[in-house]
This record gives structure tokens, sequence and C-alpha cells, in this order.
């Protein structure tokens, strides 16, 4: 008694684990709560910091000189009569600053790319995972179903083996399809398990998540398709994909910190003003303090050559993602095409027809009229065909996710 309440209380507390969730649930859980999007918004703070470390001047420096030792006197510290101070400023030229600045801003819409990116391809991730999840459910529900038939009829036909009514090779058979089933639904558990851990990490959520999707939204997933022709779809790819045009503004970016190099090799003036007591023309002198770098050679111009080679190699690495943008999306578009054509060529009338024979396989087995041959080869050819139905179906929706991850505009209609 005490062990059939302890397996209710571990059935109920697993139950109460798993929480019911929609793709729209899912997401604001992932916006609200994902880690890694939280840690990748710090670089945009950080970026901030530096235009606001790229507009802070040196700090200006004063000096003061006074007598020490007196060897005159035979004093020490004959502050009176011998003091000198000095204040300057550094001035910068070239427009060394403005260029700083610009390029940390630069800096800073590059992060903002990234973040966009990491979102992009996060939210991807938890769309994918949540389809998997779902279809995969539908299988071991199957599976699930299948199982508990054929362990009933596998306990009825050891039954009959033992009193001789039935031949080994008939339990055997059925035994070859159980160990099957058992297989397939311990591979269902681990993909289901896996799917979990993965949810769990992006939406931040501890429990379960029970994917919750309507029949009518289901079948509107599937239903679907993109407005315009390939060639369409890699202009928006182009227009929109954050992951190129992140490789583009690294080409502006790369033109920022040359035009910054390229102002370093400009000298800088040292401006002041300096006070002598005794130790100028005058008592009490006043001079102001000039003083600058004596520019015979260029002192950053290997940095300047490496910034103009920066740009090059930004300038061919957009080249590589634009036709490895290209190349994905005409990729995703026929394989979502693929999907789209193979499973829409089965009718709603195969699928129904399909279930009618397999309720007439059952009766007719049951009345004797179907061999255990026939019944387990068809039943074996109905798992592995309802299982591929939902394959197909499942991978319509994730090769829809992988197109809107790249195109990264609506296109879905």
């Amino acid at each position: 008694m005490k062990r059939v309440k302890y397996l209710l209380f571990v059935v109920s507390t697993t139950l109460l684990a798993q929480q019911n969730m929609t793709i729209r649930d899912c997401e604001a859980s992932f916006e609200k709560n994902n880690l890694q999007l939280l840690a990748q918004q710090y670089n945009i703070s950080m970026s901030d910091a530096d235009i606001i470390q790229a507009k802070i001047w040196e700090l200006p420096q004063a000096s003061v000189q006074f007598n020490t030792i007196n060897p005159e006197d035979k004093k020490i510290f004959d502050v009176g009569r011998s003091k000198e101070a000095q204040i300057s400023q550094l001035i910068y030229l070239g427009g060394k600053k403005k260029n700083e600045i610009a390029f940390a801003k630069s800096n800073k819409e590059l992060a903002q790319l990234q973040f966009t990116q990491l979102l992009v391809d996060l939210r991807t991730q938890l769309r994918t995972n949540f389809y998997n999840l779902y279809f995969e459910k539908l299988k071991l529900d199957n599976i699930t179903r299948h199982l508990g038939y054929m362990n009933d009829l596998l306990s009825a036909y050891k039954i009959q083996t033992k009193k001789g009514n039935i031949s080994l090779k008939d339990e055997v058979r059925l035994q070859t399809e159980v160990i099957q089933l058992r297989s397939d639904k311990v591979s269902s558990n681990n993909s289901i398990l896996e799917y979990q851990q993965n949810l769990k990490l992006l939406t931040g959520i501890t429990e379960n998540i029970d994917p919750e999707i309507s029949e009518t939204e289901a079948q509107n997933s599937l239903l679907v398709e993109p407005i315009g022709d390939i060639e369409d779809l890699k202009r928006k790819a182009l227009e929109y994909n954050v992951d190129y045009l992140y490789n583009l503004k690294l080409i502006d970016n790369g033109r920022l910190y040359a035009q910054w190099q390229k102002s370093l090799n400009t000298p800088d003036i040292n401006l002041g003003m300096a006070y002598s007591q005794n130790g100028g023309t005058f008592k009490n002198e006043v001079d102001m303090v000039v003083g600058m770098p004596i520019p015979l050679w260029k002192s950053n111009k290997g940095n300047v050559e490496k910034a103009k080679f920066a740009i090059e190699q930004h300038q061919k690495n957009a080249e590589l993602q634009k036709l490895s943008i290209e190349n994905q999306v005409e990729s995703a578009y026929q394989t979502w095409k693929n999907n789209y054509q193979q499973y829409f060529q089965l009718s709603i009338q195969d699928l129904d027809d399909l279930n009618i024979v397999y309720n007439g396989m059952l009766k007719n087995f049951r009345n004797g009229n179907v061999s255990l041959i026939d019944f387990t080869d068809f039943m074996d050819s109905y798992r592995k065909t309802i299982l591929q139905v939902y394959e197909m179906k499942k991978q319509i929706i994730i090769s829809k996710e992988q197109l809107n991850q790249l195109v990264q505009t609506q296109i879905f209609y």
C-alpha cells in the first residue's frame, strides 16, 4: 500500500512539474529570462562606457618648484625667495577626439547588431526545440498506444504458448515487434528529454514545458507559403539579415578606425602658463609655455597600414557572407519546398484510408481472419508510416523556421 502511495506521489509530482505553454508564452519567457541574451546586453552598455571614455580629455598637469637647500645662507626649505609653478593642458590636433568618438559610436552599433543576431539565433533555437518537442510527444503517444496493445497481445500469446496452443515461433515474432517498440519509446523519451533541457535553458523555466498548439494553429503552420520567388527571398535576406549587415558595418567601422589611426600621426600641443619668482629674466615672471613633438616621421604609420588591410579584409568577408547568405537562402527554400511537396502529395483521404485499414486489421486479427505474419508486417509498416507522417510535418515547420532565420523579415503568409 505504501509503495502504491509513493508511486502516485511521484506521478502527481511529475505532472505538476510540467507547464503547458504556447510558443508565444515561451518567447515571452525567453526574452525575459534568457541569461545568454541578458549577458549580451552588457556589451552594449560597455560600448556606451567606451563612448564616454572617448570624450574625456587628458587632465591638466601642474608642477611646483621651490628651494630645498640654500648653500649660501645655509638654510633648508628657503621657500620665501625661490618659487616656481607651471600648469599645462594637452590640446588634441588633427581631429583625434572626434575620430575616436566616431569609432566608439560605431563599435556600439556593432554591439547592437551582435545582440540582434544572437536574439534571432536563440529565438530560432527556441522555436525549433518547441516544435521538435511537440511532434516528438505525438510520436511517443502513438508508440505508447501501439506498445500497450502489443504487450497485451504478447502476454496472451505467452499463456497460449505454455498451453501448447500456439507455437513458440509466433510468440517470438510478437516479442520482436515489442522489443522494437520499446526501443522506439526509449529513443523518443531521450529526444524529449534533450528538447526539454534545451527549452529550460532558453526560457529560464525550471519546470518541464508541455507544448500547447491548437489543431488550427498546427494546420496553418503547415499550409503557409513564402511570398515571392527565390530571388525575392535573396534580396530580402541581403536587406534584413543582421549577420550580413554586421559584416557591412565592419567595413565602415574599419574606415573610422583607419581615420582615427591616421589622425594620431598629427602631433599634439602642450599649452600652459609658468610662474617664476626669481628664476627668470624678470622677478615674478609669468610666461606662456608651448610644447609639441617634432614631426620628423609618422609615428603611427604601421597602425595606419594595418587599418587599411583590415578594411580590405572586411570587404572580402562581406563578399563571402553575401555569397553564403544567398546560397543558404536558396538551400533553405528548396529544403522547405521539398518537405512541403512531399507531405502534401498525401491527401486527407490517404490518411483516412490508413486509419480505416488499421482498424480493420485489428478487428480481423481479433476475429482470426488475418494471420499473425500479415498482422505484424502490417503493424510494423503502419508504425513506420505514422511516425514518418509526423516527421514530415515537423520538417516543414523546422525548414520554415530556418528560412525565417536567414531572411529575418515576415515572408510566410
